[in-house]
This record gives C-alpha cells, structure tokens and sequence, in this order.
C-alpha cells in the first residue's frame, strides 16, 4: 500500500510540475511571437515613413523648381496639389510612427524630419532651397540611424 500511495503521489508531482513549466513555456512562447510581431509592425511602419518622405520630399523640390522656373500656371498647379497628396500620405505615416515607437527621442527626430521637408518649398532661392533639401535628407537619415538598432 505504501508503494501504491508513493507512486500515486509522484505522478501528482510530476504532473503538477509539468502543468507549471508547460505554462510558462507558453507565456514565453507568446511574449516572444509578441515581440517578432511588434518588430515586424515596426521596420513596415518606418519604411513607410521613410518612403513617404522621401516622396514628399522630391514633390516638394519639384513643386520649388516649377514655381522658380516659370512654369505655365497649370504645370504649378499641378506640382503643388501633388506635394499635397505627399504631405498627406507622410503625415499619415508620421502618425503611425507615433502611434508605434515608444522612444520619445525617435519621435522627435520623424517629427523633425516631416517639418524640414514641410517647409522645402518656403525656400527663397536655389542656395536656400538646397540647403533646405540636404537638412530634410540628413534628419531622415538621423531618424532612421536611430530606428535601425531598434528592429534588429
């Protein structure tokens, strides 16, 4: 009988300890897809930023040369609503890097990034707008510097 009670006794064990260490190899299993999705959700999200600026960045420079270069009013029109649509669609993405990044410095820097290429066409001359121009590439490039390390 008491063999019996001592086998019955360490199946129970066994049993209970294998329940608690199936449980936590699952929580990790889970945390780990959580984090390889959340990675994944991260590089789409800022190489959409990346792409978008990029875009709104060359309609801009585009729009500053038909404006500068005296275009028919149409051609101006034209390049102007199209910048339009690249800030739309890189404000868009600026959102979902906010939405995303919970690195308040990473922010900062898309942030800063929008606003260089934002204010391109402002620019009064071809020295000012290229300078204006390589400071927009320059924070993208810090931006995506520092969200790099951030999705490996």
């Amino acid at each position: 009988m008491d063999a019996a009670l001592i086998a019955v006794l360490g199946t129970l064990l066994g049993s209970v300890v294998t329940h608690y260490f199936q449980g936590r190899a699952t929580v990790r299993s889970a945390e780990l897809a959580r984090a390889e999705q959340l990675r994944q959700e991260r590089i789409s999200t800022y190489s959409a930023f990346a792409g978008a600026l990029h875009d709104y960045r060359r309609s801009q420079n585009d729009r500053w040369f038909r404006a500068h270069e005296n275009a028919p009013d149409a051609v101006v029109e034209a390049s102007r609503f199209t910048s339009y649509e690249g800030r739309i669609t890189a404000r868009s993405a600026l959102t979902r890097v906010q939405l995303i990044c919970d690195d308040r410095r990473m922010r900062q820097l898309a942030e800063e990034a929008f606003e260089f290429v934002n204010c391109l066409h402002e620019a009064t001359d071809a020295a000012d707008r290229d300078r204006r121009s390589r400071q927009a590439k320059q924070a993208l490039e810090a931006f995506v510097t520092a969200a790099a390390p951030t999705v490996r």
